[in-house]
């Protein structure tokens, strides 16, 4: 299918040829009739790109900031890394659309097949011909009205919000400072709430559009101060909102000056926030920054997972805002025909953003793509024919496929498996088909696919790498080792101890024909392997501590999430028993936790944690989500027969024995072992061994879920692996 996105790095948006997504729980499949182009919000992310690295950095500086304190943790070359992949990611441009259903997910009430929708929502309601949206973002279409102007309901609801938080009232004077789409869109409705409107934009075609239904319009300050008096007998206006986007304080004082004693301000587009005190604090005005479409937008509970506020208590939540906005173009208390001034089919979107970044020098205000009335369904890519047979295949180490491809697979986990010679990219799978052509196209993939079942049937892939969210690992790890791939899962390989139950009974089944294993890259990090050949030449119990300044992260993050990330536990800690079970060589058998109280703030992620090992080594972990990000991430030392051994933060490794003290730096870049992983499981599939024995995953991960039983109850818990299965 069609897609109009914008890289980073170029100057003019393009149009791709992109699976068409899956449908996903709480989601209704969508084929675009119409998207509608937001002129300030797209042509902003247009022009962004068009700028030179000095100037984005410039633009976002809260950016630089984020890749110098890399660049000082990581070392260049890992930030510079970073940052230009940051810079290769596609952006999906619009957020505004209207279409019919063509597939509805089975929990959703409300949605048939084929019903007429408007969809809102940056990163779901894009410029494609097919689109995968969340249900609250999602609003069926009255019969009166018609599916272009219904492509208009998230600016639509971007202005009714702003009109909302103005909380007007009939017969009040509202002043609109520009008169752009939103700016329309919102005068109109203030005339239809029976207040007296005043606009003023610098356009006078734009003046002369709203003249028609609004009290009066000017192009001038001094005009629109005039204007404000005559209709509030020289008081001032009750509200004014600002529907401009603008750089300097003009703006927002000019609102200031418009606005009567004690009246209301609202900012609807972009402009600055450092106010003008003086009139401000004269006039003892009330300065409100709208949000978008109102309650519930960036509320992942809200947006993604379906959960509605109570009506009683928000009367007005963004999709509430989309219905009303829709029943006051049923009404015909307003109409946006009259705004649209341009319309392009999808294969000539370009044009578009010539149109709405200046490049045509054509005046304009509306405009809307259009789609065609069929759209391509199907769900694969093909970018290069492979010409091996499946026998070949089976005969190279690793012909990988890729089940998903999120920051850290694209960043980190595919650059180190493609940098291994006996590695051979074959397909990656992504929910997003921007996100797998973009990925596909940049590493070389052959293929690109939203089916996962795609990955599973490829006769030319032998083995395929997990890097999807946590609470996929087990089916995907299970249903990979089914259909006879090999399997390369990116920690934690699943996030209860049932499933770890489960996915043992099956590669117990096949074990010695295909391999497992698990992205515990530390231990194949150099400085970790000269470690361990350092302190296992001593042959007696050590001990080992272990210090992670991990970070915040915020209590509804997807990691933090029980049912979908597993906690931080699960999800990270995972990742430190292991390194400590290969260092001292010996299975944990108890593990006592403590943590500090979560205050509403953590997600049991400050704690400190004991593991007891058969050779009788202690390992502790401190895991700390309460400290400075800035401060190095990880810290280990270890201690075993009159000789010590400390790695700091993988980018120094310090070996001190007999008084003599070997230092081992890396200036440029972390090494923490991704590439290492990848070679070691080619190396063991040559072998017919394996990279991490099945026996270590097993009872690292039982290991660490006994770290949250002991957290929940305050004593030590020891490791049981009689009865689970396993054949070592």
């Amino acid at each position: 299918m069609l897609q109009l996105i914008q890289h980073l790095r170029s100057e003019k948006p393009e149009i791709v040829d992109v699976p068409r997504p899956l449908l996903k729980r709480g989601h209704l499949l969508i084929k675009a009739s119409h998207t509608c182009v937001s002129p300030g919000t797209e042509r902003n992310s247009v022009e962004f790109a068009q700028k030179g690295l000095l100037q984005k950095a410039q633009a976002r500086p809260d950016l630089v900031k984020q890749v110098v304190g890399k660049m000082r943790n990581d070392g260049l070359l890992t930030a510079a890394q970073a940052a230009l992949a940051r810079l290769d990611q596609p952006l999906s441009l619009g957020y505004s659309a209207s279409g019919t259903a063509c597939e509805v997910s089975p929990e959703i009430e409300g949605f048939a097949v084929n019903d007429r929708v408007a969809a809102a929502g940056a990163g779901y309601a894009m410029h494609a011909q097919i689109i995968s949206v969340p249900a609250n973002l999602v609003v069926p279409i009255p019969v009166g009205v018609d599916l272009e102007s219904a492509a208009f309901v998230a600016l639509g609801a971007i202005a009714l919000h702003g009109v909302r938080l103005a909380e007007v009232q009939v017969g009040e004077c509202v002043a609109v400072i520009g008169l752009g789409l939103v700016g329309q869109l919102t005068a109109q409705m203030l005339r239809a709430s029976g207040c007296r409107v005043v606009g003023i934009d610098l356009k006078g075609e734009r003046c002369a559009l709203a003249g028609q239904y609004i009290d009066g319009v000017a192009q001038s300050e001094s005009e629109f101060i005039g204007l404000v008096n005559r209709f509030s007998a020289s008081r001032g206006a009750d509200s004014v909102i600002i529907a401009a986007d603008s750089k300097g304080a003009e703006t927002v004082e000019l609102a200031g000056k418009a606005a009567r004693d004690r009246g209301r301000v609202v900012a609807v587009g972009g402009v600055q926030t450092n106010l003008p005190r003086q009139i401000y604090y004269d006039k003892e005005l009330d300065f409100r920054v709208s949000r978008s479409y109102g309650p519930g937008r960036y509320d992942p509970a809200y947006e993604e997972k379906g959960q509605d506020y109570p009506y009683a208590y928000v009367r007005w939540t963004e999709r509430r805002n989309m219905l009303s906005f829709l029943d006051l173009l049923d009404q015909k208390k307003i109409d946006v025909s009259a705004l649209i001034t341009h319309r392009f089919p999808i294969e000539k979107a370009t044009a578009a953003y010539d149109l709405i970044t200046g490049q045509s020098g054509t005046s304009f205000l509306g405009v809307v793509l259009t789609y065609p009335l069929e759209a391509p369904m199907g769900t694969t890519v093909v970018l290069k024919e492979n010409s091996a047979s499946a026998t070949q295949v089976r005969q190279q180490n690793l012909s990988v496929s890729f089940l998903g491809a999120g920051n850290f697979a694209r960043s980190v986990l595919i650059p180190a498996a493609r940098s291994v010679p006996d590695v051979t990219l074959q397909g990656v799978a992504t929910a997003s088909g921007l996100t797998c052509r973009q990925v596909a196209s940049k590493f070389g993939f052959a293929f690109c696919t939203t089916d996962s079942g795609e990955i599973l049937r490829h006769s030319q892939t032998n083995t395929v790498a997990i890097a999807t969210r946590h609470d996929l690992h087990a089916r995907q790890v299970i249903q990979a080792l089914q259909a006879g791939k090999n399997v390369f899962v990116e920690k934690p390989i699943c996030i209860s101890e049932e499933e770890l139950r489960e996915i043992s009974k099956v590669y117990l089944t096949v074990r010695g024909k295909i391999q497992l294993t698990v992205g515990y890259n530390r231990r194949f990090a150099p400085c970790i392997l000269k470690l361990k050949s350092f302190a296992t030449s001593f042959k007696e119990p050590m001990i080992a501590h272990y210090r992670v300044n991990a970070g915040f992260i915020k209590a509804d993050h997807w990691l933090q999430d029980p049912s979908v990330g597993g906690g931080r536990i699960v999800g990270e800690i995972c990742h430190f028993v292991d390194l400590l079970m290969h260092l001292t060589g010996a299975a944990p058998v108890r593990v006592t936790a403590k943590g500090l109280p979560n205050g509403g703030r953590y997600r049991d992620d400050n704690l400190v944690i004991l593991l007891e090992f058969a050779d009788q080594s202690v390992g502790t972990i401190h895991y700390c989500a309460n400290g400075d990000a800035s401060f190095p991430k990880e810290r280990l030392e270890l201690f075993v027969g009159g000789a010590t051994g400390v790695v700091d933060d993988f980018k120094t490794l310090q070996l001190v024995r007999n008084g003599k003290s070997e230092v081992v730096r890396s200036w440029l870049r972390k090494d923490k072992g991704h590439r290492g992983e990848w070679q070691a499981f080619a190396e063991a599939l040559k072998q017919g061994s394996e990279a991490i024995p099945f026996g270590e995953i097993v009872v690292g991960m039982l290991a660490t879920f006994g770290i949250q039983k002991s957290l929940r109850s305050g004593a030590p818990v020891d490791i049981q692996t009689a009865g689970f299965p396993q054949s070592d």
